[in-house]
């Protein structure tokens, strides 16, 4: 395989990756919480921060690297528009899971406690959880013009 279809390969994945770890993660941890069974939450939380870890960081990681290595191959300038405001929302994405991934560490200790206990989930974690939710919609909004920008270019 030539190096700029391995590049593209890799960065087109890397995208896939973004989009398709957040929507599964989102979609999972809404689904166990509507239970509102603390053994189950505890759970699907704890896969959803290994899935994080594992799938979401790994792309992260390598997204920009990959973006980066292909415009240079390509020949793009890294200052044209649409990959400069790839990048400022990349950053915005950024801002937004950081503190999601440490919220999620917390809904699952938290739904751990409650299961062991027998307990009711807290009032923190329900505090956590509405802040987890709403976080993530201006998050996948931004992966998702992301992707839109990678695969249109559009001239500003």
């Amino acid at each position: 395989m030539e190096w700029m279809h391995l590049l593209r390969w890799t960065h087109v994945i890397g995208a896939c990756v973004l989009l398709g770890t957040g929507a599964g993660i989102a979609f999972f941890m809404v689904m166990a919480q509507r239970t509102k069974d603390a053994r189950m939450i505890a759970h699907v939380a704890g896969t959803v921060v290994i899935a994080d870890w594992l799938f979401t960081a790994t792309a992260v990681v390598l997204q920009p690297i990959s973006g980066a290595l292909l415009a240079m191959e390509i020949g793009w300038r890294l200052t044209e528009g649409w990959i400069v405001l790839s990048l400022a929302l990349y950053v915005l994405v950024g801002v937004f899971w950081l503190p999601v991934v440490w919220i999620q560490h917390q809904l699952r200790d938290m739904a751990r406690e409650a299961a062991a206990s027998g307990s009711e989930l807290s009032a923190r974690y329900h505090r956590l959880y509405r802040i987890w939710f709403i976080a993530g919609f201006p998050a996948f909004a931004a992966v998702l013009a992301i992707v839109w920008l990678m695969v249109s270019r559009p001239v500003f």
